[in-house]
């Protein structure tokens, strides 16, 4: 996995798939993953969109490969958008379609709306509310979890409402692991400060194409609550799938994947 040093203190872990035509112009897709998670988290999305477009896959700071963050770090939504921008710089990108699963889709709303002349498109999938009522009343408990037990058992815990009643057991037990390998010094600062982040003023400045994908039982909001926040961007569709998960992005993958795609090819926008 290719690395890039996007700050003093950030050694930064990214994969780039492109199996598009090598003769073809391409544009490029930035994924951003959720929430103790990693570039990984999109393995069944690349099939479907490497062929056709050049796919960065970053492992945002703390999470995954990347340098994990001290307990007392300063997080903050513009932070980890200028950590993108420089990959994106580095990797000669100005323009690209940007699609955000969970938490990530939080980091990417704000994205869009805070730097509108490098995002063609927006796609975010299963992603929260522009802000989570109680969740950051709950911080301090989920820290004192983190501590105690480690992130793994977190991860359990709440893993059933993640992926909801039908993802097949070995695939719950591997996300579980998989979400369990985040370090707890990210994880603590993190829902102290990300996870209950405020991006109800962005909304409405989001000027670019933009698909919400969610279920029609996801724990995280109604599809009528979720109506509400994506009417407030000016150029919205919702797509709505049927199921119980709120991580729609695995447990609807090839589904959303697909819908992402056909989205970007329906807004090719202009990469310059």
């Amino acid at each position: 996995m290719p690395t890039f040093s996007a700050a003093p203190d950030l050694v930064m872990h990214y994969e780039l798939d492109d199996f598009a035509d090598p003769w073809r112009e391409k544009q490029t897709i930035l994924l951003l993953h959720g929430n103790a998670e990693s570039s990984a988290a999109w393995y069944a999305w690349v099939p479907h969109l490497a062929r056709h477009y050049r796919v960065v896959r970053p492992d945002m700071r703390g999470f995954g490969d990347s340098t994990p963050m001290p307990r007392d770090f300063r997080w903050t939504l513009d932070l980890l958008i200028d950590d993108f921008s420089r990959l994106l710089d580095m990797l000669e990108v100005s323009r690209f379609h940007l699609i955000g699963a969970k938490i990530g889709g939080t980091i990417a709303r704000a994205f869009a709306a805070r730097r509108p002349e490098r995002v063609i498109s927006l796609t975010v999938v299963g992603t929260p509310p522009p802000l989570r009522e109680g969740a950051a009343e709950r911080a301090p408990e989920l820290a004192d979890e983190f501590e105690t037990n480690g992130v793994e058992h977190w991860a359990r815990r709440t893993m059933a409402g993640r992926l909801g009643s039908t993802f097949p057991p070995e695939g719950v037990e591997w996300w579980i692991k998989f979400m369990g390998r985040t370090a707890v010094s990210t994880q603590v600062g993190f829902m102290k400060t990300i996870a209950c982040a405020d991006i109800r003023a962005d909304l409405p400045k989001i000027q670019c194409p933009t698909l919400v994908i969610t279920t029609d039982g996801s724990g995280l909001a109604s599809v009528d609550e979720t109506k509400v926040w994506a009417q407030q961007i000016r150029h919205s569709s919702l797509l709505v799938l049927s199921g119980n998960s709120y991580h729609v992005a695995a447990s609807h993958a090839e589904r959303c994947a697909e819908a992402a795609l056909d989205f970007i090819g329906q807004h090719p926008g202009n990469s310059r």
